[in-house]
């Protein structure tokens, strides 16, 4: 491979024992402390399996799909990278197998390997490096998290192409990271560091030594449990971190600073910086832990069983109580059940109501049983694209007398499609007008990524924003049908926020309610725990007062 400019060093980030360790949070976490010291960062992550990208994934198997601005679906934690630092994800921070592979395979068909055998090594291997050197020049470091656990088959080519970018680019500008559980056995009150040891062994067999191990663990790892570690792979214990267990997730800097990680890693890729300023982080963790005041907010969407569904969702609704010292108790709460028992029994005791975006008509009308509960009761309401496009429909049903009214998506026949799929529309990035239709097919063809919004000055949304026009992220396939606009205006709904040409509603809201709010794009995606989003910083706002003023305890 030919050498770069070597401007950027590259931090790779694996994972043995077992997944679900925390890759993404621990490389998030050591972004941050990297910012902190004035050194600029972006990220990477690698996904080993073959879907070409998460979009069309059941979220109880992968969970979130994290939206980019440039429109890329992507793995969830994009989204801890982006709440953790300054770093803007897009289509190259993420690649799977498939689109690895996809790639070669189409440079095959065209020829451009020369009618050579296409095989794993170099090709495949080529294709990941070169998507890894996108990132060279950009910025200071760039941090590669390789998804999945060490020896699973399809990340192997992943591991390959590491441990060539090592001999390419040399050890001063890449740094190995192995993440690993050590587990404490309660019954016998002991550590073990078996499975550590043979996590870095199938490591090393792959050619990689690993420069630093963090330790997951329930408890702090003293200094003879990072000898014997140490000793047993290949390390100095002094680059055996210890990761316990945190309250929060964004207490994990100030553990990981304090293991000195940051410092270790600097240390080894031979760069200099001045102290770190985590003084942000402190305050932050400080507030999290000291609410002055406390709300339950009710989640009714159809993955409640697995929240990692919801994950950008769970931390902007905590972002929103942090901008009002204010701890957000979360019940989840299936849609399915709202279907078939007491709604006032579910959701009486709840200061805020919030409907989450989904795909699909398991739950539907138990979501809209939630939005008349809310609507009707004056209870603080949110909706996020479909949750929006329901409420639509709920405020269709009830006041424009339309029993029938419903979104295609859930009902093609609806005589009242106040809700209807979207053929084409003005896409601001490219200047081109995009064409779908039902035969299109699934995997992105949705209307994705970063579009303008213009607001109304008087309402809610432009008392959030305080701006008059604002950019945010969008994930679906079905619009507001402008049909009915007039007609439900009429009625009282607000149109707060449109396209700039006026052709696409994007929020909706009540004049004569506490707050009742929904929109048509995710602003969970731009919600940072230190610059929470004005829409959610507002219905928990608007969550407590109603709270006080109820006199609930």
């Amino acid at each position: 491979m030919k050498k770069t400019s070597k401007r950027t060093k590259f931090i790779f980030v694996t994972g043995g024992v077992l997944s679900s360790l925390g890759k993404g949070l621990a490389a998030a976490a050591m972004g941050a402390l990297l910012e902190s010291r004035g050194l600029t960062v972006t990220f990477q992550k690698l996904d080993p399996y073959i879907n070409v990208d998460p979009g069309t994934m059941n979220p109880f198997q992968h969970g979130e799909v994290y939206v980019t601005d440039d429109g890329a679906e992507t793995d969830l934690d994009m989204g801890h990278y982006e709440r953790y630092t300054n770093a803007v994800m897009a289509q190259k921070n993420n690649y799977t197998s498939g689109r690895i592979y996809y790639s070669v395979i189409c440079k095959e068909r065209r020829g451009e390997y020369l009618g050579g055998t296409v095989q794993v090594i170099p090709h495949i291997t080529d294709e990941i490096k070169a998507a890894v050197m996108q990132l060279d020049g950009s910025v200071d470091i760039a941090i590669i998290e390789i998804g999945g656990t060490i020896g699973d088959i399809e990340g192997l080519p992943f591991i390959e192409a590491i441990r060539q970018l090592r001999n390419d680019l040399g050890r001063e500008y890449t740094l190995f990271i192995h993440l690993t559980l050590v587990p404490y056995i309660k019954t016998a009150g002991e550590v073990k560091t078996k499975p550590t040891q043979h996590s870095v062994r199938e490591l090393r067999a792959s050619g990689i030594q690993p420069d630093l191990l963090v330790c997951r663990s329930e408890v702090p790892l003293d200094d003879a449990l990072k000898d014997k570690i140490g000793l047993f792979c290949n390390l100095p214990k002094e680059q055996v971190i210890s990761a316990v267990d945190v309250k929060s997730i964004y207490e994990l800097p100030l553990f990981l600073h304090k293991e000195k990680l940051d410092d270790k890693a600097l240390e080894l890729l031979g760069i200099w910086t001045g102290k770190p300023n985590i003084e942000p982080w402190e305050r932050l963790v400080h507030n999290i832990k000291h609410p002055t005041s406390e709300v339950t907010i009710a989640v009714t969407g159809k993955y409640v069983d697995l929240t990692e569904s919801y994950k950008s969702l769970h931390e902007a609704l905590v972002h929103g109580g942090i901008a009002s010292g204010t701890k957000v108790n979360l019940r989840y709460i299936s849609a399915e059940d709202l279907e078939s028992k007491n709604v006032a029994n579910l959701l009486d005791d709840c200061d805020g109501i919030l409907v989450p975006g989904g795909f699909g008509q398991r739950g539907v009308e138990g979501k809209i049983k939630a939005i008349h509960f809310a609507r009707k009761n004056r209870i603080p309401f949110f909706g996020i694209c479909l949750g929006m496009q329901l409420a639509v429909v709920e405020f269709a049903r009830d006041m424009l007398n339309l029993p029938k009214a419903n979104s295609v998506e859930m009902d093609a026949a609806t005589p009242d499609p106040v809700i209807y799929l979207i053929t084409e529309w003005f896409d601001h990035r490219t200047g081109e007008i995009q064409k779908r239709d039902e035969e299109s097919d699934l995997g992105g063809t949705l209307r994705l990524g970063a579009y303008p919004c213009v607001l109304k000055k008087e309402s809610k949304a432009y008392a959030a924003y305080q701006a008059k026009e604002i950019s945010e992220r969008h994930r679906h396939r079905f619009e507001f049908n402008n049909d009915y606009r007039q007609r439900l205006e009429e009625k009282g709904l607000i149109i707060s926020g449109v396209s700039p040409d006026n052709t696409l509603v994007e929020i909706v809201e009540l004049g004569d309610h506490p707050w009742f709010v929904g929109c048509q794009f995710h602003p969970e995606f731009k919600s940072k725990p230190m610059q929470p989003h004005p829409l959610f910083r507002d219905f928990i706002a608007a969550a407590l007062r109603k709270k006080e003023e109820t006199g609930k305890k």
